[in-house]
């Protein structure tokens, strides 16, 4: 068989130029650029606020504690009053919710934890070292002014941060907010995403023989919705490049991201580049050196950024937690859009093929002696199927040019969020 010599100026050049993959890092930095933080806020309440992103910080209206108050039951007294005696009479009961009031001169009064401390008092004298006699109180030793009195303002001041800007609300934030009074908060809207499917052999429902069941888009919506989104089901488009651009026409103004899966590779149906860029869309970048996952494009719809995952499921679960969360949580505003993997080592053995980096679903089975995690791999290095992840507790990602990994080798380990995801 004859080969024809390769003209010099055939373009080889410029199309090897064009085949050449983004580093993961890279992928998700460009992911980032294409998505800007979202500026509106609307108010809600504490009930409403956990899982938001503050929009505007909140400072402490008053100090805390508001008032002096006793730090355990026991008995109220000026410690001048016991320098020539052991035994004071108790003038009066103070409890917790109890309104303040001023020490009898001479006297003690009997106290409870969390009660306001009378006005004169300057020491609290725990129960424990007490004998009550009900109508006197006897103690043996004289209290250093100031003992078991929470002072008022001495765990915060007026004015002190509670919740910074971009911050995540969780539990502790709204117990914080709520003992100071605060019952709504200003949050960050909602991004709003639109997600759909492409390929004519998905369905929503019962299928015709030759169609399968349509995995990405409820997953997608799931995990975009999990992650704090306003997600859009904008179904499934068929393998038809001017369906699919007069899908995408306009929806750039609507939503502050578009997330697809399927026809973004470099086969005969993939039509999801020039369908993109017939929508008056751009594309800024694709293909990414992870397994699975490369056919990954990246690109600008209108005011949105366009992430076209592929359609091989665990790919495109792959492809949201390493592109898209980061792009969402640039959209809330977060001061941290990638976390750092958690440092852990591998409880197998495993030869693989160098070249790209590789995500694979793994379960932590136990610590080592140092405390680190130890995973275990799940399932086959393939990207089609999702049963691994249903008992995994994160994934695990190897560098390209690793191909060798024993027990004890350094994995990064991303726990899922319901696993400790710091997050």
């Amino acid at each position: 068989m004859f080969i024809a010599p390769v003209p010099g100026d055939c373009g080889c050049d410029s199309l090897s130029a064009s085949m050449e993959m983004m580093s993961v890092a890279e992928a998700r930095d460009l992911a980032i650029s294409l998505v800007k933080p979202i500026e509106e806020t609307e108010r809600v309440s504490l009930s409403e606020a956990l899982g938001r992103t503050i929009g505007r910080a909140v400072h402490a209206p008053r100090e805390m504690p508001f008032f002096d108050n006793a730090a355990m039951d026991g008995f109220a007294l000026r410690c001048a009053d016991l320098a020539d005696r052991c035994c004071l009479p108790v003038g009066a009961t103070v409890a917790a919710g109890d309104a303040p009031m001023r020490l009898p001169e001479g006297a003690a009064v009997r106290i409870f934890t969390g009660a306001p401390v009378p006005a004169g008092a300057d020491a609290v004298v725990m129960v424990e070292a007490c004998i009550d006699k009900q109508h006197k109180v006897h103690i043996s030793q004289v209290p250093a002014p100031g003992t078991n009195i929470r002072r008022a303002g001495s765990d915060q001041f007026v004015g002190q941060s509670l919740i910074a800007s971009g911050k995540y609300v969780d539990a502790h934030h709204i117990g914080l907010l709520a003992a100071n009074g605060i019952y709504e908060i200003e949050v960050v809207r909602r991004p709003r995403v639109a997600v759909f499917s492409t390929g004519d052999e998905l369905c929503a429902g019962p299928c015709a023989p030759g169609q399968i069941p349509d995995a990405n888009r409820p997953m997608l919506l799931a995990l975009a919705r999990q992650a704090g989104a306003e997600v859009s089901d904008l179904g499934i488009l068929p393998d038809d490049p001017r369906s699919t651009a007069d899908a995408l026409g306009g929806i750039g103004a609507r939503f502050d991201l578009v997330l697809s899966s399927g026809a973004v590779s470099m086969g005969g149906k993939d039509h999801i580049r020039g369908a993109l860029e017939a929508a008056g869309g751009t594309v800024q970048g694709s293909r990414v050196a992870i397994k699975p996952g490369k056919p990954v494009m990246f690109g600008q719809l209108g005011a949105a950024g366009f992430t076209g995952l592929p359609g091989n499921p665990f790919a495109v679960h792959v492809g949201f937690h390493l592109f898209v969360l980061p792009q969402l949580l640039r959209l809330l505003g977060a001061r941290q859009t990638a976390f750092a993997p958690v440092p852990a080592v591998a409880g197998f053995d495993w030869t693989r093929k160098a070249g790209r980096a590789e995500v694979f679903p793994v379960r932590l089975v136990g610590h080592d002696t140092a405390g680190c995690p130890i995973l275990g791999r799940l399932g086959k290095s393939v990207s089609a199927t999702l049963l691994p992840l249903a008992e995994a507790d994160g994934l695990a990602i190897v560098p390209p040019n690793t191909s060798r990994i024993t027990a004890g080798t350094a994995l990064a380990w991303h726990p899922f969020c319901d696993k400790g995801n710091p997050q």
